[in-house]
This record gives structure tokens, C-alpha cells and sequence, in this order.
């Protein structure tokens, strides 16, 4: 089932440059942009207009692709090297940015004997099969999803791993969009995620156009849903997962684990193998994006909803220690405790 007309990233007809949908824009409209700048590209990733760990690296292998046609044949090296820092630095929680820009990189050094187009074809087949591997990827862990939870099932959901954060299924929504395609009814209670709503924005949006008939909640509603027995899993994705089995995801997640572990309603990660970060011993090592402020007081909002000049302290992540997660659902399996990856 495709649940928009195209993925929301992909390579234009012509291949010259990535079109994606502008997540910004959602859900009032849906935008298809065209780029081919690389400050277009860092900015794309910066402001969310794409988003979504798996997407962002699919996103980045297309990018360098993309640089490469624009890029002379003696610079190369040099200049895509360069690029690829600078990607690289437009957000740094989320693992799957620097593992896609690093298999890119991999490809162009072990490509240099060879001529400069036949490089730059290396370059999009290994970025066609960076997408094509999540679209696997994704299927296989919504199947083993969807063994985790019976028709009926009330599921708690928190900012948005469909297929607007992947590709196709997506990671923690891939067990509801596969229960759509197959007719099992499941009952989403979707937090809105503040400050930036993806959960409302997004996930709403992506849950009712699969005929899923969501049920949009606000953040602070999620324990009252669990106390009254109307929740019987959380699913949500992972943008980093630390060796011992910590994950950082979108803030408000640790809530989320904190109240699911007094409930006893099972907590449940989504992610695929890239988001392992095996070089990244626990979840204080994990470094978390701080954004801007106006995120919180004014944004999506027609008049600012705070007194002008106050702080604010705006984490995009939050992180979850291992020991408030039932299980981590991966490409490989269905993953519990003690988590040694």
C-alpha cells in the first residue's frame, strides 16, 4: 500500500535532482520540492522539511549523488568530501545521517581508478540501494510488529515513524499501516508531540489517509489513557541507539517510558539496524540537538503564546535508559533484555 503518490524522498525523472515532500507543509498541503543546492539540502534537513532518521539518510546518499552531477570531474573528492561535513553537521542526534553519508563516502574512495561518470553511477545505485534496503527493512520489522499486538489493541504512538520518517511502512507505525493493509482493526491514541506536532501534523494525518481512524491526544493525556486501561502498547521509533540498549528519540519519550513502566502497558522501539550505534556506549554519550525557542512560543500559533522575552529550553530528544524498554524491534527480530548490541 502507498500511502502518498511517491516516497517522500526520491530522485527526479530526469535524475538530476531530489524531490521530497515538504514535511513543513503538512497537513494542510502536500509540497513537492525540487533541489540541487547544497545549502538547500542542509537546510531541508535543519528546518524538518525532511525528517525522520531512516529518511534523513536515505535523503543524504541522494544528496551526494545529486552534488556529484553538479560537481567538476577533478573535484571530486574534495568537494563531496566537503559536503559531507557539511550535511553531516545540519542535525546530530539522529545516527543514520553520518552512517548513509559514510557508505557514500566508502563508495567514492573505492571508486577512484575509475572514470568520473562511471563514479558518479556508483554513487546513485548505491544511493537507490540505501532506499530500496529500508523499504525492505521496514516491511520486515512491521511484521514482527504486528505479532506483538491483537485486533482491537489500543496503541499509543509519539512524533511520527511512518512513512513520512522512512520510507513505505515506516518503523513504529509500520504495525498499524500493515494492520490497515490486512484489515485488522487497532486503535492509535496519537500524541501530538510539542512543540513541533508531528504526531498531530504527521502521524493523524498519515494514520487516517491508511483508514485507521486515529484518536489525537495531547502529550500530557498519555498516562489518563493508560489508567484507564485504553492503552495496551506504546510503539515509537529511535533516532539513536545506544550499545547498552539506551535510545534517544523525539522529546517526551521518557515520559512516555516513565508512565508506560508504572501502567504495566508494554514500551516498544522500532528501528532498523543502521540506528545502532555501536561506537556509542549508553545514552549519556548520545548528543542531543537543542533548538530554538520561538519552536515553543510561536510557532504554528497566530499570536506567540508566551511573554516575548522568556527562556526556554527546547530539547528535540530526550533519551530512554534500557531498562524501561519491554522490547526493540529490528530488521533482525524481536530484541529484549539485556540489550548488548
Amino acid at each position: 500500500m502507498q500511502y502518498f503518490d511517491t516516497d517522500p524522498v526520491r530522485l527526479s525523472a530526469d535524475g538530476r535532482s531530489i524531490i521530497i515532500i515538504d514535511q513543513r507543509s503538512l497537513p494542510n498541503e502536500v509540497v513537492y520540492t525540487g533541489l540541487t543546492e547544497a545549502k538547500a539540502m542542509y537546510d531541508a534537513i535543519k528546518t524538518l522539511a525532511v525528517r525522520g532518521a531512516p529518511c534523513i539518510g536515505i535523503f543524504a546518499a541522494y544528496c551526494v549523488y545529486v552534488r556529484s552531477l553538479y560537481t567538476p570531474d577533478e573535484q571530486l573528492d574534495k568537494a563531496l568530501g566537503e559536503f559531507c561535513e557539511y550535511l553531516d553537521s545540519s542535525r546530530p542526534t539522529a545516527v543514520n545521517l553520518s552512517w548513509a553519508l559514510g557508505i557514500m563516502r566508502e563508495q567514492l574512495g573505492a571508486s577512484q581508478a575509475l572514470p568520473a561518470d562511471s563514479r558518479r553511477e556508483l554513487l546513485k545505485q548505491k544511493a537507490i540501494q540505501i532506499h530500496q534496503s529500508d523499504i525492505d527493512t521496514c516491511r520486515r520489522i512491521a511484521e514482527y510488529g504486528l505479532s506483538l499486538v491483537k485486533e482491537g489493541d489500543g496503541i499509543i504512538t509519539h512524533c511520527n515513524a511512518g512513512a513520512l520518517a522512512t520510507s513505505r511502512l515506516g518503523t513504529g507505525l509500520g504495525p498499524l499501516l500493515l494492520a490497515a493493509e490486512r484489515g485488522i482493526k487497532l486503535r492509535p491514541y496519537v500524541d501530538e508531540t510539542r512543540p513541533l506536532l508531528q504526531g498531530a501534523r504527521l502521524t493523524a494525518f498519515e494514520l487516517e489517509r491508511a483508514g485507521l481512524a486515529p484518536t489525537l491526544i495531547c502529550d500530557n493525556m498519555a498516562a489518563y489513557v493508560m489508567s484507564r486501561g485504553l492503552a495496551q502498547a506504546v510503539f515509537i521509533g529511535a533516532d539513536r541507539i545506544a550499545a547498552n540498549g539506551d535510545i534517544a528519540n523525539k522529546i517526551g519519550s521518557l515520559s512516555l517510558a516513565v508512565n508506560a513502566k508504572h501502567f504495566g502497558v508494554p514500551f516498544y522501539v522500532f528501528a532498523p539496524g543502521s540506528t545502532i550505534d555501536r561506537s556509542c556506549k549508553c545514552g549519556a554519550d548520545i548528543e542531543i540537538e537543542q533548538r530554538d525557542g520561538n519552536e515553543i512560543k510561536s510557532l504554528y500559533f497566530a499570536r506567540p503564546i508566551a511573554p516575548e522575552g522568556v527562556a526556554c529550553l527546547n530539547p528535540a530528544f530526550d533519551v530512554v535508559p534500557a531498562e524501561l524498554i519491554t522490547a526493540m524491534i529490528t530488521e533482525d527480530g524481536i530484541f529484549r533484555a539485556p540489550f548488548e548490541f
